[in-house]
């Protein structure tokens, strides 16, 4: 899609081309970041490129500081190329994450998972634990991230069936039931400090840790987020609209992911 702007035509972003953006913005300066594939792995470039140079993106295939190059697109093959070094699974997931090096995960949504008022994920089961009515493919990485990333930030698409108040099944705990949860399990971090959807922004309340809507995308409005969320979503006073890209962030995204297109985060 394309329209006119001060005589040019621009190219509209993709709802996924949005969720990159703000994901993105998450991500500050020298931070260290792990991160999935799909829109947590091009949030992260990104931001390299546009705004945080000295950012270290760790790929959770072991690939860490991997720095693409201006006219790199986001492979397999140039992440190897790119990277620093390669270390082992367990080096990346115990001499990084457990010991505190990973100042910033990404969490990518699992089709079919559930994420509920207070962050949390359920990845592995839709129901009953020992009679589920839908068995998931379980949480890869994310409840590591979760437990032991310094911060988290969780990517998915908004719908209805995902958006549950209470998950069937806590594979990666994000808030638990309240702010005093990760403490007393004794989880490093702050855990989910905002979801970005294909709709808008949601964050923990600092006193409850419940989820509160603070933004929306361009075109959508507050009653589309609550009818697709599946609790009394609490929406902040000041709801922002998210700013749409320039020109040149999105010719900086197209170029890591010339032929982007709708996929899950």
């Amino acid at each position: 899609m394309a329209r006119r702007h001060g005589g040019h035509v621009v190219s509209v972003p993709t709802a996924e081309e949005i969720m990159t953006f703000v994901a993105a913005r998450a991500v500050r300066d020298g931070q260290v970041c792990l991160v999935g594939h799909g829109i947590p792995a091009a949030a992260a470039h990104l931001a390299r490129r546009l705004h945080a140079p000295a950012a270290v993106v760790v790929h959770e295939s072991g690939a860490v500081d991997v720095r693409l190059r201006d006219d790199d697109p986001l492979t397999d093959a140039t992440v190897a190329d790119r990277a620093l070094t390669h270390v082992t699974l367990g080096s990346l997931y115990g001499e990084w994450l457990q010991a505190g090096r990973v100042d910033l995960g990404f969490v990518g949504h699992v089709p079919g998972a559930q994420l509920d008022r207070y962050a949390n994920i359920g990845s592995s089961v839709v129901g009953e634990y020992d009679e589920p009515t839908e068995r998931l493919p379980g949480p890869g990485a994310a409840a590591e991230i979760a437990a032991w990333a310094g911060e988290t930030v969780i990517v998915v698409r908004h719908r209805l069936q995902a958006f549950v108040e209470q998950v069937d099944f806590v594979t990666a705990v994000g808030h638990g039931t309240g702010p005093l949860d990760r403490a007393l399990l004794g989880l490093r971090g702050r855990g989910p400090v905002r979801v970005v959807t294909d709709l808008g922004v949601l964050e923990p309340d600092p006193q409850t840790a419940e989820l509160v809507l603070t933004a929306v995308h361009p075109g959508i409005d507050v009653e589309q987020v609550r009818a697709e969320t599946g609790w009394d979503l609490q929406v902040a006073p000041d709801v922002r609209t998210t700013p749409e890209p320039t020109g040149t962030e999105l010719a900086a995204l197209r170029t890591l992911r010339p032929a982007s297109t709708e996929e899950s985060p």
